[in-house]
């Protein structure tokens, strides 16, 4: 599997998000180069419940080792704050490492911590966030883990002040940058030409959300080299089963929806069910 460090060496690399193995399956069929697992999704869909700190940890890290499992893509991974102090930062970073990330999210926002884009966000000083990037940086083991810094303090203390947050932690160690919430076309070209060509930049597409959509040709002409659309996946879910259900519900069968579905023999082949039982027939388990 080439790295993510090759891939955006040759180019901007548009990660759809993902939140469990099957979804990842899915983006990889799609012929994406890298996934992004989102701790936003995860919490969607794993928990039902909004993106203000609830998921754990272990939640992540179960959900990212079942991914890795199961698709060759690089994965990029939202570690939050690193679920603590530096210690923990360090703990994760082994952790999501061994579990399969090749690249590890971290934020500089206090816990507990919110979605990027919801109003309230507070940070941590950025003397502290620096410490944490250097003890996730020395508690790697294969160099071409790379470290995503993230910093949320353009809400509260204006673009500046989270460009030289940007410049700051990227001085401490980390290997690409994310300014969340970007609110304007001119925020976000600002953010390009101080740092495209020193270091990959990433671009977060939220539907609904502060920053601007743009196509990922539109943002690597800017000059961002990560491009992620990370709730897209769950909210498109979210609006099919909402069909779905009023559909059966009303209906009482699927028929309506027998056009806009897998039958079992599509599943299955989507998923490898063929492959699999062929696999167990070597080994002479009865499959």
């Amino acid at each position: 599997m080439k790295d993510l460090k090759q891939r955006l060496a040759s180019g901007t690399v548009l990660a759809p998000g993902v939140y469990d193995a099957l979804s990842a399956l899915l983006a990889e069929q799609a012929g994406f180069d890298a996934v992004y697992l989102s701790g936003a999704s995860i919490a969607y869909t794993q928990l039902g419940r909004s993106d203000i700190g609830l998921t754990t940890y272990t939640e992540v890290e179960g959900v990212l080792a079942r991914i890795s499992e199961r698709v060759s893509l690089p994965i990029i991974v939202d570690a939050d704050t690193g679920f603590g102090n530096a210690l923990n930062m360090q703990r994760t970073v082994r952790g999501f490492e061994r579990a399969g990330a090749a690249m590890i999210q971290l934020e500089d926002q206090t816990f507990p911590k919110r979605c990027g884009h919801l109003d309230g966000k507070t940070v941590i000083p950025g003397a502290e966030m620096c410490g944490k990037i250097r003890a996730a940086v020395d508690a790697r083991i294969d160099p071409s883990t790379l470290i995503l810094a993230r910093t949320d303090a353009l809400a509260s203390e204006g673009l500046e002040a989270a460009l030289d947050r940007a410049d700051s932690y990227l001085e401490a160690g980390a290997d690409a940058l994310f300014i969340e919430a970007l609110r304007t076309p001119e925020q976000m070209r600002a953010a390009c030409e101080r740092f495209t060509a020193r270091v990959p930049l990433l671009a977060n597409m939220v539907e609904g959300g502060k920053t601007p959509v743009q196509s990922v040709a539109s943002l690597a002409t800017l000059g961002f080299r990560i491009v992620i659309f990370p709730g897209g996946t769950a909210r498109a879910v979210a609006h099919t089963l909402q069909g779905y259900y009023g559909s059966l519900q009303q209906q009482g069968s699927t028929g309506p929806w027998k056009d806009r579905m897998l039958d079992f023999d599509g599943l299955n082949a989507v998923i490898g069910t063929p492959d699999l039982l062929a696999r167990g027939r070597q080994y002479g388990d009865g499959c």
